[in-house]
């Protein structure tokens, strides 16, 4: 649950997109988020007349998802930044409500690099996939 990711990433809400890592591997991370209407209120003015999540936090969520289940994994300490997003494709927009579930693979994990790639679903349906690169800030507190 959300108390939980706390305990692994810094960001704290309205900022915090992952509801719950379902499992975490070297190879591969399996998260999930439901963006609500309510709690995540500050969204809703981006597409107010399509009810949609905008994809730029979309892909920061998947970020978060990725650091968040490299941190439970043990294997980088310290404070992660997104730094670069490497490619981004869409085909579905992910509406309030909606349980996305993040496929995240880990294609370089070091103590200062993590390099990402993953897809995200709703159902069995793809709806976008994005590669990213954090880079390691500072130390945790």
């Amino acid at each position: 649950m959300r108390e939980n990711i706390e305990e692994l990433i810094p960001h704290r809400a309205p900022f915090l997109f992952v509801d719950e890592i379902v499992s975490a591997t070297t190879e591969e991370i399996i998260a999930t988020m439901t963006f609500e209407d309510k709690a995540d209120a500050l969204l809703k003015g981006s597409f107010p007349d399509f009810d949609y999540i905008p994809g730029t936090i979309l892909i920061e969520s998947m970020a978060q998802a990725g650091g968040a289940g490299v941190r439970l994994l043990g294997i980088t300490d310290g404070i992660f930044a997104l730094v670069q997003i490497e490619s981004a494709q869409f085909y579905a927009g992910a509406r309030f409500g909606e349980q996305i579930r993040y496929v995240v693979k880990n294609a370089r994990l070091s103590e200062k690099i993590i390099k990402q790639e993953g897809k995200a679903y709703i159902g069995d349906n793809l709806i976008f996939e994005a590669s990213w690169m954090s880079i390691k800030m500072g130390e945790r507190n």
